[in-house]
């Protein structure tokens, strides 16, 4: 006799919660330009579901990590090979960091650690625009985080402006990309800037090129910036266009969060090699209980001409990600790879990851199921959990372009 989960039940045929779309725009945009345009496929046609002792178990890996990234022996590797501007701590934490996971029959995997993870603010909203069939499917539907959200994301700044030893509250707080009206994530930062302002706070969504440093002090247009909501990719702020930034915060002029600082302890991809070795975390000091979380980690090997011979023979078995990928950019399946690509990646600055499939979700493209990959990203401030949610794809990577697919909200189970 088989037996089927009921998260994998339900994710193979409940269509029976919808999203309100037109009302969730309507918040998005309030009046203004149709920012739907080009983004037709960023929300999911319905939520995922996930059991409670799947998710329990990321939640014990995001505080695994946490704390080894609070030991001293990780603490001086991956500063160590980090560029010099992440050596200085500040003091704060690193706003919303996202730790992404693929859902297996034996649990979850983490595929990686993210700083500045996007989408939470749009899946605070989406949660609360899911239309159920009746009273009782929406009973499932566990409100509270979302309510929760907008005092959980103020606590989280306030913390980080404290920590770096200012008082009170920031009063201009910038949000920071490359050309952000340009970014496909642009309608968060506008839910961002209204939440900031409804707090008190100037928020302003600026151009990282068109920030300035003078006089011990980081402006924009000559108002002075209090604290940064760093969105940028560049993790190191090494390009040219970042140098104002960079030096605000290497002087430490300005609370920028999340910071290079932040990225080399977490989010670096080298880290998943000690993160899924439990002699070395054990070597380092890390508890048993953390590094039975740490299980759900596939196991990392870095990419080196000495490992190559032996990847390449494994490489239907691997994921290979460059150490400071980000958003799925020159990620390669192994089965996929050729010779030629393979050459490239040798060159360094790859590792290679237990290939970890994704779980699926059956969702509704023109009125037919179809199978789509899913993987759950959980957004956390100094190990408290903001909130969950998944996003729904197909191909190799999530992409935002498939029908039906996008941000999802989680239903657990």
């Amino acid at each position: 006799m088989s037996f089927q989960r009921i998260d994998q039940q339900l994710n193979e045929s409940c269509f029976c919660i919808e999203v309100d779309e037109a009302a969730l725009w309507g918040q998005i945009c309030e009046g203004g330009a149709d920012l739907r345009i080009g983004r037709e496929h960023l929300f999911s046609s319905g939520p995922v579901f996930v059991a409670r002792a799947d998710h329990q178990a990321m939640v014990e890996t995001v505080h695994a990590i946490e704390a080894a990234a609070a030991l001293p022996a990780w603490r001086d590797a991956a500063l160590g090979r980090a560029p010099q501007i992440a050596r200085a701590d500040h003091g704060p934490r690193g706003a919303f960091m996202g730790y992404d996971f693929h859902l297996s029959p034996d649990g979850p995997r983490l595929i990686e650690v993210n700083t500045n993870a996007g989408g939470a603010f749009l899946n605070a909203l989406l949660g609360p625009a899911q239309l159920a069939c009746c009273p009782e499917v929406a009973e499932a539907i566990d409100q509270a985080p979302f309510a929760a959200f907008e005092a959980a994301v103020w606590r989280m700044i306030l913390a980080e402006w404290r920590l770096q030893g200012r008082h009170g509250a920031p009063g201009v707080i910038a949000i920071v990309d490359d050309a952000p009206q340009g970014q496909f994530l642009y309608p968060e930062f506008l839910i961002a800037q209204r939440l900031f302002e409804r707090q008190g706070a100037t928020a302003i969504i600026v151009d990282a090129a068109d920030l300035a440093f003078a006089d011990g002090r980081l402006s924009w247009r000559g108002q002075a910036i209090d604290l940064v909501y760093n969105r940028l990719t560049d993790f190191a702020l090494i390009e040219p266009r970042h140098a104002a930034l960079a030096a605000a915060y290497s002087a430490g002029a300005a609370v920028v969060t999340p910071s290079p600082h932040h990225h080399a302890l977490y989010a670096d991809k080298r880290n998943l090699i000690e993160l899924s070795d439990p002699e070395r975390m054990a070597a380092w000091g890390l508890d048993a209980g953390r590094r039975a979380a740490l299980s759900h980690v596939p196991s990392t090997l870095a990419v080196t001409p000495e490992t190559a011979d032996d990847l390449w023979a494994r490489r239907k078995a691997l994921f290979f990600k460059p150490t400071g990928g980000y958003g799925g950019k020159a990620v390669y399946r192994g089965d996929k790879l050729t010779r030629g690509v393979f050459a490239e990646i040798l060159q360094g600055g790859y590792i290679a990851q237990a290939l970890a499939p994704p779980s699926e979700r059956q969702v509704q493209v023109d009125g037919a199921p179809t199978p789509r990959k899913v993987d759950v990203r959980l957004y956390a401030y100094a190990g408290e959990i903001l909130l969950t949610a998944a996003r729904v794809y197909q191909g190799q990577t999530t992409n935002f372009r498939t029908p039906g697919g996008g941000f999802a909200p989680v239903i657990l189970v």
